[in-house]
């Protein structure tokens, strides 16, 4: 466990000066990315052409994250949110359409559906997510692990159900991928925000569509989604992309430039093989957690860990710098390819006193 985090490769790329455990809030950005950053403003502050590059990264990026998921290029698109995709599929819901969500599951992914108020959203517990869909159910949304406590939803069990009735499945692996190896094949659609577990800087999302995407109307299209783009810049949109580019935003390509950074450096060491460093520096947390006579809330498996009733703790600790947050009066840790056991220790010792 410990190599991972003082291996080489990791130490090149990472020298917090603080305790940092949320990155479920916001990762940290690898060394080589922030270079990138740095450049890029260098030649933005010059007058120097870098649109070339910038829309290079978004290509990059696009590819690193459907090898990180398992699908092929053609079906990913590069945006900016969840919030957008999200509300891209909504629009593409006929009236009365039933889409069934997860309570007080993040809001980016609930609230486009709950505004068109010719849907029909009902929302169940997350572990009643499965036996809830049924005849009728268009669509079943839910976060692959729950941001406000770090729960991992059953998706196979989803995935089984909504096939058996015939709805189509929405995954936020926002807080996943990453560190949890996922099949985007499982599901109809996935997206996923990158300034998490992915340690991009915001501005950077991507969205898995399926083969058949027809039914998706790309409402917001501009001129990148033009099949040739440059070509696409006046008027109507002629020919849009024949690929799930049809439904990029334009890109933040400062992000996406970092990004490319940040994304090869997760794949090159592997989800499996983060999400085990990650789990086994949550349960160490756990054990420490009860020891001092706390109760988090259970998660097994996860790299998140939230304990109830001690959300008011995390301004204290950040004055230790310790950073932790504060989410649905929950403190909420969570633990990524660069922390160790001694900064969980370090948490704890601040806990404790």
């Amino acid at each position: 466990m410990e190599s991972l985090a003082t291996e080489r490769t990791v130490r090149q790329q990472f020298a917090a000066e603080t305790t940092y455990l949320n990155t479920a809030s916001t990762g940290v950005l690898p060394r080589d990315a922030a270079e990138a950053v740095r450049t890029a403003l260098t030649e933005y502050s010059t007058g120097r052409p870098y649109i070339k590059e910038g829309f290079d990264a978004v290509e990059e990026s696009r590819a690193l994250f459907a090898r990180l998921v398992g699908v092929d290029v053609p079906r990913v698109a590069a945006g900016a949110s969840v919030a957008v995709y999200a509300g891209l599929l909504a629009t593409s819901l006929p009236a009365g359409a039933e889409v069934l969500v997860v309570d007080n599951d993040f809001s980016s992914l609930v609230n486009p559906f709950v505004v068109r108020a010719d849907l029909k959203v009902r929302s169940v517990p997350l572990p009643e997510l499965a036996d809830a869909v049924r005849p009728g159910t268009d669509l079943v949304a839910v976060s692959a692990v729950q941001s406000a406590d770090g729960r991992i939803a059953d998706l196979a069990a989803v995935r089984d159900a909504a096939r058996a009735h015939g709805a189509r499945t929405l995954i936020d692996a926002s807080q996943a991928v990453g560190w949890l190896p996922l099949r985007a094949d499982d599901f109809d659609y996935l997206v996923a925000v990158a300034y998490k577990w992915l340690l991009a800087p915001r501005g950077a999302a991507f969205l898995v569509t399926p083969e058949d995407r027809d039914h998706i109307s790309p409402v917001f299209a501009g001129w990148v989604a033009g099949e040739v783009p440059w070509d696409s810049c006046y008027g109507p949109v002629t020919e849009l992309a024949h690929s799930a580019r049809r439904f990029d935003e334009s890109p933040c390509l400062l992000a996406y430039n970092a990004a490319r950074h940040s994304l090869a450096l997760i794949d090159g060491l592997g989800p499996e093989r983060i999400g085990a460093h990650n789990a086994a520096l949550a349960d160490r947390f756990r054990a420490g957690l009860v020891e001092l006579g706390h109760q988090p809330i259970p998660a097994p498996g996860s790299a998140i860990v939230s304990v109830p009733g001690l959300d008011h703790l995390a301004e204290r600790l950040a004055d230790a710098e310790v950073f932790l947050s504060s989410r649905a009066g929950n403190l909420r840790a969570s633990f990524h390819l660069y922390n160790t056991e001694a900064e969980v220790d370090r948490a704890l010792a601040a806990l404790a006193g």
